[in-house]
């Protein structure tokens, strides 16, 4: 038998490797992701993450057809930055942002594409679904064209039920209707104030106001009173004679701070009231 003593200063040794190797690991599971964007994740850290980590996934769905003065892109651009913006508040990954929709009135213009209501909603349900499949229990649609609400409404409440996880849509420029009105002083429209100061905020070198004339806006006709396709203006106003982009620099940072300010706080809350109601915990 070997009874040579293990000299004291090895055992400190010893258990000096072993603390630090267990606040490693200690802090390997505690840090932050090294991005919120699940395109930039590898699948490795992404299987670390959800659902043991993170439960909450923010989805940007959005559209591609003509806002004015605009980018092309706007609805998808605006969930996007959205998603972005509000991560350090609402804990969680941002999937990639869906970036085509269905605007069948606007096709006739340049760069605008629509994608069939029949292909659309299945391809939106399972996007939804594979994300619920990937572990989420909190999925965040941040919707940016209104064409495409009642197909993720749908897809949405199919999904919630089958997958018994929790799904909320946010049709952001609905939902911040009371800010639009309180910043401009009136309503807002598609490309219109609103939307057009939401993306001056963060895209600026993107926005034509010497491409601007008040006559390139139509109010939207009362529900039932005509339909004209293609549409005959690509800025719509909510109400005549409101609603006319003003490219004001300030209005857009304070519009874009209050809007995501609404939808941090809606998300949050409902989040908080599922887990509170014990919804599929």
């Amino acid at each position: 038998m070997n009874t040579k003593k293990i000299p004291a200063t090895a055992i400190l040794a010893a258990l000096a490797l072993l603390t630090a190797a267990a606040a490693g690991q200690a802090a390997a599971q505690t840090k932050a992701p090294t991005t919120r964007e699940m395109a930039l994740l590898c699948w490795q850290e992404f299987g670390e993450l959800v659902p043991a980590k993170i439960a909450t996934v923010r989805v940007p769905f959005g559209s591609l057809e003509p806002h004015g003065v605009i980018p092309n892109g706007t609805d998808s651009l605006a969930p996007a930055a959205m998603a972005r913006d509000i991560a350090a508040r609402v804990d969680g990954l941002i999937a990639p942002v869906l970036n085509y929709g269905m605007t069948d009135a606007m096709k006739a213009y340049p760069g605008a594409v629509s994608i069939p209501a029949e292909a659309y909603g299945p391809f939106a349900e399972a996007v939804l679904d594979n994300l619920a499949a990937n572990g989420f229990r909190n999925l965040i649609v941040l919707n940016g064209h209104g064409g495409n609400a009642a197909a993720l409404n749908a897809a949405a409440t199919r999904v919630a039920n089958a997958r018994r996880v929790r799904v909320l849509v946010v049709n952001w420029w609905t939902l911040a209707d009371d800010i639009t009105r309180s910043v401009f002083k009136q309503n807002g429209g598609h490309a219109g104030n609103n939307e057009t100061a939401y993306i001056q905020a963060f895209l600026p070198e993107h926005i034509h106001p010497e491409r601007y004339k008040p006559e390139m806006a139509t109010p939207i006709p009362p529900a039932g009173a005509y339909t004209a396709v293609p549409v005959p203006s690509t800025i719509l106003l909510y109400e005549k004679g409101q609603g006319y982009p003003t490219f004001d620099a300030a209005q857009a940072k304070d519009y874009f701070r209050k809007v995501n300010d609404r939808v941090a706080e809606l998300v949050l809350d409902t989040i908080a009231k599922w887990d509170l109601a014990g919804v599929y915990k």
